[in-house]
């Protein structure tokens, strides 16, 4: 714990002299605040009477790349340190904290703050200004803050550059790492753009980067979504429905049937601005990431990170997140499996939710669907009940899984996790049954319109298709090249090879996007159980469903024969030629197969190689790691390693994702492990899985999940369209009326 103390404004005191300053000459006068004033009503910066207000620790570079800024907006350019405090003060800052001490010297400077005014400047900050609330808040009102994020150990190196030799209020035992660290709360609660500033950029960079980021703060209108069916002339005479985050996330379709995807692509980040992350925790750069992904006319930034802190905190039994594991030779497998449902499809809903809770509008109920024949159901069902109590009496979810297709431990869990706002219906039918009765019913425009008009409800889909269940996915991508480079496995620019077991083509795709934003990424490759339609795809360029029926396997999340996703892949390749893309849907809806263009497929195999797993090779793999390691593969993963192991070519790191802890598939678990005796209660596999004490640990909130009494509480319905409509009624009467 910091004592008040320590709290203090960081000073710089050189060797040399109290009052000489470390990040910037001093001025020779202070300009007169007359002159001031009448440049601020001369000139008109980019943002017009806004302030561009540049904040950091210091060392930052905070003076010098504001200088430029002002140099290059012809605008009026402001210093606190010399303009204002010691304008102010009529004496230096240095002769001012010899005069009032530590502990009065916040409260001093941030009297000054509240005494300034200005318009159409840039205005530079002290280290210290971020730490007075009042002074800060007065500055927000009429400026734009800028973070200029630099990594501590940077900080640190050009401090000791300059020879600094102490900070002041830097108390003993309190190392300035651990100050600068303490700092950064206060930095990241007042910005409204960060500009990541890492390694050995130029302040002329630097300038550049803040300008680029101020012009896209202020138009956003230029990140705009477009259907992966949407033709460039249809485009351009549509120009009044564009359609921004908020909506692509409350839509979730778009109305030609295609899939959203953003205008102008993803952002880009350069290398050093990735190695600025090395050193973050995961919380830090699924922040910066999200950042540059969503817009904060959509969701602040403060608010982005209230969301991030929620979905990634006490739920996850892993403060890593998402780690990374070495396995063998050069193989190490992403864990995805520490959230409280133990899928990777935690890492999206456990953030969705409270995304779209912050999009949808306040006017109307909302009741999310869900079709699920797996992990997906749980995860939905527990990322919703986790909203604030205000926002789960407009928001309820219903989740509809086929009543005898699915394993008796998912079963638990979906029941398991129902709530008052989350609910799991049973239904007498194939999953198939269950995903095109809720297409069916959002496209029934008199049924939506008549809960729309009696109820006050619209109804809302949480499914992988929902752009914003893919952002999260980019993130632990990302964030495991990363970790690599931190575990001083491999250099920064050196390729990784990826391995997922693919079925909905999400988690890949999001591989890939990675890869675009600038992770050395090399393959990407596509593991499948023995439903291998992806397989042949890569392969061939030939998408045939033509006699294909659905095979249940031991990895049922990957038992799917139509990749929705790939549609944003194929996009993408083809230079977002949508008429294409829709030309190719509709044949394989009609006809059930399409054939891409060779150029297209040569495009598709520089990123993407495939393989297939049999159900015999599986189990074998699971066994064989076992045996070897002490650690227990999950089903998924066992076939993304069996993959891995066929295509790999051993010139580079090999990252497999781990997709789903091991205690959701006990009964395959414990067939590959060759016990004998396997019990049919669920609770009971666990325990005797647990009793052989596997590595990782049995999943403790599955375990407790099963654990809870009533598991077998739920509704079961006919496969009847008016039977789901009926309870889908019955549903928002309890609710909502």
């Amino acid at each position: 714990m910091f004592h008040m103390v320590q709290y203090w404004p960081l000073r710089l005191i050189t060797q040399t002299s109290l009052s000489s300053r470390c990040l910037k000459p001093m001025l020779t006068r202070p300009v007169a605040f007359a002159q001031i004033w009448k440049s601020w009503f001369s000139n008109h910066s980019l943002v017009g009477n806004k302030n561009i207000i540049l904040m950091g620790p210091p060392g930052a570079g905070k003076t010098t790349v504001g200088r430029i800024v002002g140099q290059k907006l012809d605008c009026p350019v402001i210093d606190i340190d010399d303009d204002v405090l010691e304008t102010t003060w009529n004496m230096s800052v240095s002769e001012k904290l010899q005069d009032v001490g530590n502990e009065q010297f916040l409260e001093e400077e941030g009297k000054a703050l509240l005494q300034f005014s200005a318009s159409g400047s840039v205005i530079s900050l002290t280290g210290s200004n971020p730490m007075h609330a009042a002074g800060m808040q007065h500055m927000k009102k009429n400026g734009i803050v800028v973070y200029l994020d630099v990594p501590t150990t940077v900080i640190m190196s050009r401090l000791k550059s300059m020879k600094v030799d102490r900070i002041v209020g830097q108390s003993p035992g309190i190392s300035l790492k651990d100050i600068l660290q303490f700092r950064k709360q206060f930095y990241k609660r007042w910005y409204d753009i960060r500009v990541l500033c890492g390694g050995d950029i130029a302040a002329e960079v630097v300038a550049e980067k803040v300008l680029d980021a101020v012009k896209r703060y202020q138009n956003s209108e230029l990140e705009t979504f477009i259907s992966t069916r949407s033709s460039r002339a249809g485009r351009s005479m549509e120009k009044d429905s564009h359609k921004y985050f908020s909506d692509v996330v409350t839509e979730g379709l778009a109305p030609d049937g295609g899939l959203f995807v953003p205008e102008r692509g993803l952002p880009k980040f350069t290398a050093g601005e990735w190695q600025s992350l090395i050193e973050a925790a995961y919380t830090e750069r699924a922040q910066v990431i999200l950042e540059r992904c969503i817009h904060p006319a959509d969701i602040p930034v403060s608010k982005l990170a209230e969301i991030i802190g929620t979905a990634y905190g006490e739920n996850f039994t892993c403060s890593k997140i998402a780690p990374v594991r070495h396995l063998a030779g050069n193989q190490f497998l992403l864990e995805l499996f520490h959230g409280p449902t133990a899928s990777f499809k935690d890492f999206a809903l456990q953030m969705v939710p409270h995304i779209f809770a912050y999009c949808i509008p306040r006017s109307c109920n909302y009741l999310v669907l869900v079709a699920t024949s797996g992990d997906t159901g749980s995860a939905v069902l527990d990322g919703f009940s986790r909203l604030h109590d205000t926002d789960k009496q407009r928001i309820a979810v219903m989740n509809f899984f086929p009543e005898d297709g699915v394993s008796p431990i998912q079963k638990s869990q979906m029941i398991g996790c129902q709530k008052e706002n989350a609910w799991s219906v049973g239904v007498k039918s194939d999953f198939d049954f269950c995903q095109t009765a809720i297409k069916q019913i959002f496209t029934n425009s008199d049924y939506t319109g008549f809960l729309t008009v009696e109820y006050g409800t619209a109804l809302a889909a949480a499914n992988s298709i929902n752009w914003a269940r893919l952002l999260p996915q980019i993130i632990y991508h990302a964030s495991a090249y990363l970790d690599l480079v931190h575990q001083d496995i491999i250099p920064f620019g050196s390729p990784v090879d990826v391995c997922i077991p693919t079925g909905n083509f999400g988690n890949i795709l999001s591989a890939l996007y990675a890869k675009m934003m600038g992770i050395p990424i090399r393959w990407c490759i596509c593991a499948s159980n023995e439903n291998n339609v992806l397989t042949d795809f890569i392969r061939t360029g030939v998408y045939d469903l033509r006699g294909r029926k659905l095979i249940p396997t031991f990895s049922p999340a990957v038992d799917i024969l139509k990749s929705s996703n790939l549609e944003r892949y194929l996009h993408l390749i083809a230079n977002e030629d949508g008429q294409l893309v829709a030309q190719l849907y509709n044949q394989l809806e009609n006809q059930g197969h399409f054939q891409l263009r060779k150029d297209l497929l040569e495009k598709l195999q520089r990123d993407l190689v495939a393989g297939w797993c049999s159900e015999e090779d599986c189990l074998a793999a699971i066994h064989s790691v076992y045996s070897t390691t002490g650690y227990i593969l999950d089903t998924h993963t066992a076939v993304a390693k069996v993959v891995a192991d066929r295509l790999q070519d051993r010139t580079c790191p090999i990252i497999i994702s781990s997709t789903a802890h091991y205690s959701k598939f006990a009964p395959a678990i414990l067939r590959a492990l060759r016990i004998a005796e396997i019990k049919q209660n669920p609770l009971s596999q666990l325990h005797l899985l647990s009793s052989y004490s596997p590595l990782p640990p049995v999943h403790w909130g599955l375990l407790e999940t099963l654990k809870k009494k009533g598991n077998e509480d739920h509704q079961v319905c006919a496969a009847d369209m008016s039977v789901l409509m009926s309870h889908i009624e019955t549903l928002i009467q309890n609710h909502f009326m």
